[in-house]
């Protein structure tokens, strides 16, 4: 019997060398990948800085003005880089051009002009916190719209991460929530986190898929300029002040440059270079960089309930995101 067992041990062990033998090898190690190594440390740090940016001329330049310039900037960087690939998908443009519209309005009017009105209104770190839990809403949106039930794991970290947000917006006082005295700055975040869960899913299906990210991206640039166009004017015509200034003007072309195009572009490389999971495990590194950016640059103070919160919605995020391996089946 123990024989048997040797032979079977030996066989199995024979087996499992010739199939690493014959298969492929697989990607290299980011350790030597510098490029995408770099690439994924800096692309988190690319887009938590819009908040920071933003809540620091928020006195500046007008929250609306402030989007619509970042964003028609932007679109001025993509659109020699797309036109020809714009041009190839006109009629495609064309036909949804109503799905684009909604795009720009969810990712660039309540992802940018609402987003600098919030800020405000709140601090740089409970914005950075309560918009990392836009990836908890991208799972639990898609489970509902799937109609499917969302695994323990996945529930179980949906939960913490929520209860991560409530914490940080009630700042600690579970009291507030009797007495509904939220602070309309934080609840502005939680409307662009929303708005971004939402944008990010209709980005993974539907016909726009054939534009390629970049022209999508784009095509939504362009879109989100035009709805903002009139908010920024309304916002000229009530006597607010226009962007007049160099430091005003430095500000607007980092955010149309850093947390917009090069954010982006990292975000399509580092997915080509090591892959969609890797990538979005690296963005739970976003509110580490926007917290600590908030307190070195801003003057911002952490309290205890921001790490708590910080806690939860971190190991909420890693929970509700997990791929669970298939259980391996059983040998004949």
């Amino acid at each position: 019997m123990e024989h048997s067992q040797n032979a079977s041990q030996d066989a199995s062990q024979d087996a499992s060398n010739h199939a690493r033998r014959d298969s492929p090898p697989g990607p290299p190690g980011l350790l030597h990948d510098p490029w995408a190594l770099a690439a994924l440390l800096a692309m988190p740090l690319f887009f938590s800085t819009n908040l920071i940016v933003g809540r620091a001329v928020v006195d500046l330049v007008p929250p609306w003005s402030l989007a619509f310039w970042r964003w028609l900037l932007a679109a001025a960087v993509l659109l020699p880089l797309t036109a020809g690939a714009l041009m190839r998908h006109r009629d495609l443009l064309r036909r949804e051009w109503a799905h684009i519209l909604l795009l720009g309005f969810l990712g660039m009017v309540l992802c940018g002009g609402n987003v600098y009105v919030a800020l405000g209104h709140t601090t740089a770190t409970n914005a950075t916190l309560i918009y990392t839990t836009s990836t908890l809403m991208i799972v639990v949106l898609d489970a509902l719209l799937k109609r499917r039930r969302l695994p323990k794991i996945q529930l179980l970290g949906s939960l913490a991460g929520f209860a991560g947000i409530a914490l940080i917006t009630v700042h600690g006082e579970p009291g507030r929530l009797l007495g509904l005295q939220f602070n309309s700055g934080d609840l502005g975040i939680l409307v662009a986190a929303i708005a971004w869960a939402a944008y990010s899913l209709m980005l993974r299906q539907g016909p726009l898929t054939q534009l390629g990210g970049q022209t999508a991206f784009a095509a939504n640039a362009i879109a989100g300029t035009l709805l903002l166009a009139p908010m920024a004017l309304w916002e000229a015509t009530t006597g607010a002040s226009t962007p007049a200034t160099l430091e005003a003007w430095g500000a607007i072309a980092f955010l149309a440059v850093v947390p917009s195009v090069l954010a982006f572009g990292l975000f399509q490389f580092a997915i080509k270079s090591a892959g969609a999971p890797v990538t979005a495990n690296f963005l739970y590194l976003m509110p580490v960089y926007g917290v600590l950016l908030a307190v070195l640059l801003l003057g911002e103070e952490l309290h205890l309930y921001h790490g708590v919160g910080f806690v939860l919605i971190l190991g909420g995020v890693i929970l509700a995101t997990r791929r669970r391996d298939p259980s391996p089946r059983p040998a004949d």
